[in-house]
């Protein structure tokens, strides 16, 4: 049985552009989607009347939310089989739960009642950097979430980090029928070139032939598993989350790993993530790794 994308709705119009992105994600794959509105009654405010004396105006709002998401997806893609539950508790906690039986989680990149000047709702931010599944943040340009690029962007990290989102790149640049652009960025330490300028150019392309050997690592398996793929492979000098950054404007999603350590509870989330949830033109996806 396959897994559900389950998306998190909560009747904000970036919920809404995640539905669309994810009914489009559900049809491509052959996945069913769940769509989950969580949240506690009692942090409602400006609920509409109840009609019931025995249920809540806040459950009749939370119903009416999922019942219009799953409309929306109906439209969007008619072949997809849609589900829907209200859950009562915060919802990203509720999220983390559901992650355990998804495929992926896929969230808006702000929330109901989000302040004006955040760049990424907080459940977005949580659910990304905590999540034991795949999560897609979906925000960026029209032309990025409606997949008009025809490319996917991977960052490329280490090998230890990298294979799930490897695997989760191939694979979604397969179901599409689009380029893989796969980066590894690198950098020249100060020292190497300030200390030796006579050996500066030395220095540079040897860090750039570390930097394609560690492509070739990280890529083999997962092309050979994936022949029909076209990859265009670069390494570029530069701070990852900046050269990333600046591609996604190119692509219709850019792909990272994250390392998830057994037992650790916190935000487990580097800076090239942080950078493109909150920058990137087009949706995000966090793969996490487990170490």
């Amino acid at each position: 049985m396959e897994l559900p994308l389950v998306v998190g709705v909560d009747g904000s119009e970036s919920s809404l552009l995640a539905v669309d992105w994810a009914a489009d994600e559900a049809a491509r794959h052959g996945l069913p989607l769940r769509l989950v509105y969580a949240s506690l009654w009692e942090r409602y405010e400006g609920a509409l009347p109840s009609t019931s004396p025995d249920r809540p105006s806040e459950q009749v709002m939370a119903d009416n939310i999922v019942a219009g998401a799953a409309e929306r997806a109906g439209r969007r893609n008619p072949e997809v089989k849609v589900s829907t539950e209200v859950i009562a508790d915060e919802a990203a906690d509720a999220l983390l739960r559901e992650g355990y039986g998804a495929s992926a989680l896929v969230t808006g990149n702000r929330g109901r009642g989000e302040l004006q000047g955040l760049l990424l709702g907080s459940v977005g931010l949580t659910v990304a950097a905590r999540a034991h599944c795949p999560v897609i943040v979906v925000r960026g340009d029209r032309a990025g979430r409606e997949g008009t690029h025809e490319r996917i962007l991977l960052g490329a990290g280490e090998p230890a980090t990298s294979g799930e989102a490897v695997r989760f790149a191939f694979r979604e640049a397969e179901a599409r029928r689009c380029t893989l652009d796969v980066v590894r960025a690198w950098r020249c330490p100060e020292h190497e070139t300030a200390d030796h300028p006579l050996l500066a150019g030395h220095t540079v392309h040897e860090h750039s032939e570390q930097a394609s050997a560690l492509l070739d690592a990280v890529l083999h398996d997962a092309a050979a598993d994936h022949p029909g793929v076209p990859v265009r492979r670069a390494t570029v000098e530069g701070p990852a989350r900046k050269v990333l950054l600046n591609r996604s404007a190119a692509a219709d999603l850019v792909i990272i790993g994250a390392r998830r350590r057994t037992g650790h509870f916190g935000l487990q989330l580097g800076r090239v993530g942080h950078t493109l949830l909150h920058h990137a033109d087009c949706p995000v996806a966090i793969v996490p790794q487990q170490v």
